[in-house]
């Protein structure tokens, strides 16, 4: 095992899913330096979606293989990068290839008790675990969007990817969860607030009152541009709706796990699905709107 402190690079990197994060992670890392990166998707053969891994494999010059064996053989280094309902299987599936060597980091968008099911599964096999959360949009920024970090082997993690300029602030060493505790808290203000702005234009556009209400807040929140967030906030929802309704129901997992009914939590994953299931992203073919007039336009041609 390496010592803290000193940068022997990364020959090798590994991932446990190669979906829209992971490939972005292995962009940047590839740019910056990373040898090789390797990965295993378990929808490599499914049809549309394998064709997409292909593509991103091949940009990344990343190794596609067929069996998590395969990953933990070929990287000492794994990052799980899949669905947050995948995430306890993935690491299942993987760990019986661990050893002492490996540190398997998931930075997948699940309740910190999540968090401590995948630590305990790769600690049972040897595997060194750290926690990851992601707490920002990966593109355009690649691997140096801001992350925190959690374990006892968190600081070497760290250490191990600095030189390739990835943003990562260990915010603990002898809990597992508190990562993840802040990026869920984060979201129940974060994406409440898409799903309360994306509300509150469908309902105001139509009375030609969203200028009013605009103004109004900026008297209340000083400082805020409301039209220009609404613009942002309405158009992250269009395009990532279904991923942050996911993830939002990961936050009301949480909140239940502590025994806190998740009301906002709930109803923001609705109006997260809501949004999804109207096909917007499809509509805007995947590229963000520039405002969220735009959205409804193209939502009152689906009425």
């Amino acid at each position: 095992m390496p010592e803290v402190g000193v940068n022997l690079g990364i020959d090798r990197l590994g991932f446990v899913g190669f979906g829209e994060a992971a490939f972005h992670l292995a962009k940047g890392l590839r740019e910056a330096g990373v040898k090789r990166t390797i990965a295993f998707d378990i929808h490599l053969h499914t049809s549309g979606l394998g064709e997409k891994i292909q593509d991103r494999a091949k940009e990344t010059r990343t190794e596609l293989v067929e069996f998590s064996a395969a990953v933990a053989a070929g990287a000492d280094v794994i990052i799980s990068a899949v669905t947050a309902d995948q995430a306890a299987d993935a690491a299942q599936q993987t760990a019986p290839y661990l050893t002492s060597r490996h540190i398997y980091a998931d930075l997948n968008s699940v309740s910190p008790r999540t968090k401590q099911k995948v630590a305990d599964t790769i600690s049972r096999s040897g595997g060194r675990f750290v926690e990851i959360a992601v707490m920002g949009p990966i593109p355009p920024n690649l691997h140096k969007t801001p992350m925190l970090i959690g374990g006892a082997t968190a600081p070497e993690f760290q250490e191990m990817f600095a030189p390739y300029g990835m943003r990562m602030d260990v915010v603990s060493t002898d809990q597992i969860g508190r990562a993840a505790a802040v990026k869920m808290f984060r979201s129940v203000i974060y994406k409440g607030l898409e799903a309360l702005i994306f509300e509150c234009v469908l309902g105001a556009n139509q009375y030609g009152a969203d200028d009013r209400v605009f103004a109004s807040l900026a008297e209340s929140f000083p400082g805020i541009d409301w039209k220009k967030l609404a613009d942002y906030m309405v158009g992250r929802v269009v395009v990532h709706g279904e991923r942050r309704a996911r993830e939002m129901d990961e936050v009301a997992r949480t909140l239940e796990e502590l025994g806190i009914e998740p009301m906002m939590a709930a109803a923001t994953a609705r109006r997260m699905d809501w949004a999804a299931d109207l096909g917007l992203r499809e509509t805007f073919g995947g590229e963000f709107p520039k405002t969220y007039q735009e959205v409804l336009e193209a939502i009152s041609t689906k009425a």
